[in-house]
């Protein structure tokens, strides 16, 4: 039985690439020559070994990740991490650097906070963010333990399009949004991690992909779960782990890979983007919220005359299949996110929906 799909714009939970969805929906019930759900595989069975290490495979070729950073699959979201990077990464007598640039980058640096020194090293908050900063309004702290970015800001709208210039500190990106939506050069991180539900999987598995050289720094005194030494020495099976998103990230790398790879998907994303963005600048009706050097490719932040045409806006829009067109809380407006999986005919059926919309209210 097939059932008409909505044009899902949340930004996340988000969508999932329709090939890895009717895979999983085939092969549900049992894997080819298992005999049984991936939801019933045991995680010490040869046959999630073989799953686990098929993730990671197809994500070390996709993105060009070296073997000596490790490859984690934790658990806890991004949220989690706010908490784990400083906790193994922030030495003591140490300072952390962190680039504020909207409510994501607020938690991280809140979290941080409870661990040990952290110094606010730029700030976009005066533009409420709707930017991020130029490298001349960078403060660096000198042998800082690591700098912290957040690549892509959700709710705000905003997207660094160049890494910041930051020496031999290990520099930290919180990746959730933007994670191998572009190609990106693992080499300048430290450390990058992402939860899954944006543009690698479903909710409850975190990527955390992390330089070997650093893991010596995890304090023993950091508890075992909240440790990367150890969920890298045990391959991420320390505990049980999410195996369900495990195996969804893995087909996920393979359908990226289908497509040509992280250039072409950034391709891709970049005319989905454009699109959306023309039809914001082609008039005074509709307001984009990010500077447009900043512009986010993921997350289309936008507004209308008022409040009240908002609500029509998305009250319309989710009646003819548009959902989650509605902006975060904390900021209003509207607000499409359109990740790796969103299709192109979503993006032409709001764009003419917009045009239709102004026509009718303008």
């Amino acid at each position: 039985m097939h059932t008409t799909r909505t044009y899902n714009f949340s930004a996340g939970p988000a969508v999932l690439p329709l090939p890895v969805l009717e895979e999983v929906q085939r092969d549900l019930v049992s894997l080819p020559e298992i005999g049984m759900s991936i939801l019933e595989v045991s995680h010490r069975s040869k046959v999630f070994e073989e799953i686990l290490y098929h993730a990671i495979d197809n994500m070390r070729a996709l993105a060009g990740i070296p073997e000596n950073y490790k490859i984690l699959f934790l658990q806890g979201g991004a949220s989690l991490q706010f908490l784990m990077v400083p906790m193994n990464l922030l030495l003591v007598n140490k300072t952390a650097d962190y680039i504020h640039t909207g409510a994501w980058a607020q938690k991280a640096i809140k979290e941080a906070k409870r661990v040990g020194k952290v110094h606010i090293a730029a700030t976009t908050v005066a533009d409420n963010f709707s930017r991020i900063p130029d490298m001349s309004e960078l403060m660096l702290t000198p042998e800082a333990a690591y700098v912290h970015i957040t690549s892509n800001n959700t709710i705000e709208g905003t997207q660094w399009k160049s890494l910041p210039q930051i020496g031999d500190v290990p520099l930290i990106s919180d990746a959730s949004s933007d994670i191998f939506s572009r190609s990106m050069d693992v080499t300048r991180h430290g450390l990058i991690y992402a939860g899954a539900q944006k543009n690698l999987g479903p909710a409850g598995v975190t990527v955390v992909i992390i330089r070997e050289d650093l893991l010596a720094r995890s304090p023993d005194s950091v508890p075992s779960m909240l440790n990367y030494k150890v969920h890298a020495s045990s391959q991420s099976l320390y505990n049980t782990p999410p195996t369900f998103g495990i195996y969804v990230i893995g087909l996920t790398m393979k359908w990226l890979q289908s497509l040509g790879g992280l250039k072409s998907v950034a391709s891709i994303n970049k005319r989905k983007a454009e699109k959306l963005y023309a039809e914001i600048d082609r008039t005074d009706f509709y307001h984009g919220l990010a500077a447009k050097p900043d512009r986010s490719l993921m997350n289309i932040t936008f507004r209308l005359p008022s409040k009240d045409l908002e609500q029509q806006f998305d009250k319309e829009a989710t009646a003819i299949g548009l959902h989650g067109l509605k902006g975060h809380r904390s900021l209003g407006g509207l607000r499409a996110s359109i990740y790796n999986a969103f299709p192109e005919a979503g993006i032409d059926a709001l764009v003419d929906f917009m045009q239709e919309f102004e026509r009718k209210n303008g």
